[in-house]
């Protein structure tokens, strides 16, 4: 009798300290894990001829921004877009202006500094294999690089 009374006594002990590992330890509730940082990825739509951000994408933007809080940010790309709608050299201007835009309002997000790679494509690749212009492209494409803290 006494060895089921040491075996249940045992067995009891080992529920009790498998459901603490259940929970949190004493640790982990102090120790807080380096935040995981993976790359944010976001496009910003603009109306047609027009540079200028919306409020949809400075709230995108500053999702993307706040995502990255607490980890390092390696670099940022920044491209501008046009559609194949008017002229070639003024798409390109549009591209750069709207990659300039998004690069201002996403800086005014508070984004740790960061290298910034901002470019525009013009209308390249604006157009379909059937020859139809791609409204799509009416946008920045933005890539902020992100690392753990060290």
């Amino acid at each position: 009798m006494r060895t089921q009374v040491v075996v249940g006594v045992a067995a009891l002990g080992a529920v009790v300290a498998l459901a603490g590992c259940a929970g949190l330890s004493g640790r982990d509730r102090i120790v807080q894990r380096a935040p995981a940082c993976p790359d944010q990825r976001v496009q910003i739509y603009f109306e047609p001829d027009s540079a200028v951000v919306t409020d949809e994408g400075r709230a995108v933007l500053a999702q993307a921004a706040q995502a990255a809080r607490g980890c390092a940010v390696k670099d940022v790309k920044v491209l501008g877009l046009a559609d194949a709608v008017g002229a070639p050299d003024a798409n390109l201007q549009l591209s750069r202006r709207r990659a300039d835009a998004v690069t201002a309002a996403l800086a005014a997000t508070g984004l740790p500094a960061a290298e910034f790679e901002v470019a525009g494509a013009g209308q390249a690749g604006a157009v379909t294999p059937t020859g139809e212009a791609q409204p799509l492209r009416r946008r920045a494409d933005v890539v902020v690089y992100l690392e753990r803290p060290k």
